[in-house]
């Protein structure tokens, strides 16, 4: 009997193919991963945006109304740094103490740069402002300092607005806070215990987070003969340096302040804008900053317990 086999080959793939294939799924995988930092990046820039959103409609809000309370209860409408219990707080004299009290110097409103005042930023070369504002609570009803805690009918309420690092450990780096305190009848400085919220001169309470830069001008209203009422914006270093007016200093009618808020959130796959104008001034990050969302916003506050009327009377 004749016996016959039959024999079957495999065919596999040939090198050609083999090329192809990995050639079409590398694509695939660059396409696949391209997809995936555009969504990252998307949904990182949407957080960002969100907490950049919630600091302009709360923490900024919220900082504009305590500014229009400045000076409130005092019955000298004039804020210069010489008026005693003063809205905005620029000297010793405000707050009732002797110019050789230098304690509390270093809490007034300072400009970055001032002697007896530290600050920090996240700015190459410039740091942070300060700004410290009082008023007397006249309304009749209790009212919220910047640490949400009670300011009874006739306390007199000192508020110091300044950048620091988060807490713990910069966690969260830095950070716009506020100190509240309260002054006593003749405009001093109260003491309590450490731990009581009302103390003045600790580190204060978050207010704004994701803050790298912060800076504020006094708007002033000049009274010199054929301008006054004539609008100035000046660093409170320059207010109080000011020699091109007369005596006694112009009165301080409003706040502008600056700020450059970051999102929590790191950018993947692109670099984010480095360098800011605020108010007037070119503002680059520091080297090693992370790459983050970032905005500035600037407001100004008209001071509604310190208008000014100038009336010209000269004849034409």
């Amino acid at each position: 009997m004749l016996m016959t086999h039959s024999h079957r080959y495999a065919k596999g793939f040939t090198l050609i193919e083999l090329m192809i294939s990995l050639v079409l799924g590398l694509l695939i995988s660059a396409a696949v991963m391209q997809v995936y930092l555009t969504n990252a990046k998307t949904s990182a820039t949407q957080k960002s945006g969100s907490e950049l959103q919630d600091a302009s409609l709360f923490g900024i809000q919220q900082l504009e109304s305590h500014l229009r309370l400045a000076n409130l209860g005092n019955p000298v409408d004039e804020i210069t740094n010489d008026t005693p219990k003063g809205g905005i707080v620029l000297s010793l004299t405000n707050i009732g103490l002797p110019e050789e009290n230098t304690v509390y110097a270093k809490f007034l409103t300072h400009t970055a740069g001032d002697s007896d005042f530290t600050s920090t930023s996240s700015i190459a070369s410039v740091n942070s402002d300060q700004l410290t504002i009082q008023y007397t609570n006249i309304t009749g009803n209790d009212l919220s300092d910047c640490e949400s805690t009670d300011v009874h009918n006739g306390e007199t309420v000192i508020e110091r607005y300044f950048i620091r690092e988060s807490l713990p450990d910069n966690k969260n780096g830095l950070v716009l806070a506020c100190d509240a305190g309260r002054l006593n009848n003749s405009g001093v400085i109260t003491s309590y215990a450490a731990s009581d919220p009302k103390t003045f001169g600790n580190n204060g309470q978050e207010f704004i987070m994701g803050i790298d830069q912060f800076k504020v001008l006094l708007g002033t209203q000049t009274h010199v003969a054929g301008s006054a009422g004539v609008m100035r914006y000046l660093t409170s270093a320059d207010y109080l340096n000011d020699t091109t007016t007369p005596a006694p200093k112009p009165a301080i009618t409003a706040v502008k302040i600056g700020l450059i808020v970051r999102g929590s959130t790191p950018v993947v796959g692109s670099s984010t804008k480095k360098t800011f104008s605020l108010l007037g001034q070119n503002h680059t990050l520091k080297s090693g900053e992370p790459n983050q969302v970032r905005t500035t916003y600037e407001s100004t506050t008209l001071l509604r317990n310190a208008r000014v009327v100038n009336v010209n009377t000269a004849i034409k």
